[in-house]
């Protein structure tokens, strides 16, 4: 990864960041309590004024259930293992996908809540 990769990959870490947080419905005050980074700092993170830190950007993928590749838009490394994210459904059931592939058969796991009774 050559430097100007490097600069347009941390350039789009902000504006990414600031869509999880709007996505979860979370303020910056809340998500500085979370993770112990000022007000101040996330500001800037989320505005490219600031370059994240793997100190802050450990934090934050903790709060927002996601992994340090994906706040940052990592390239695939090619690693057949399945990232599990769990989706989960109004009813009390949660779907895993089991496969990562655009269009096609897809896997799922399906976990359902006991019965009632």
């Amino acid at each position: 990864m050559d430097d100007d990769e490097v600069d347009r990959t941390l350039e789009a870490v902000g504006p990414r960041l600031k869509h999880l947080r709007l996505a979860r419905d979370m303020t910056l005050t809340g998500l500085a309590k979370a993770t112990g980074i000022s007000v101040s700092t996330l500001s800037r993170l989320e505005a490219g004024l600031r370059r994240p830190t793997l100190e802050q950007l450990l934090p934050l993928a903790r709060v927002y259930g996601a992994t340090i590749d994906e706040l940052v838009d990592a390239p695939r490394t090619g690693n057949p293992r399945v990232n599990l994210r769990p989706i989960a459904c109004g009813d009390g059931s949660t779907v895993l996908p089991l496969t990562r592939r655009p269009g096609g058969i897809q896997a799922y796991k399906f976990v359902l809540p006991a019965a009632a009774g």
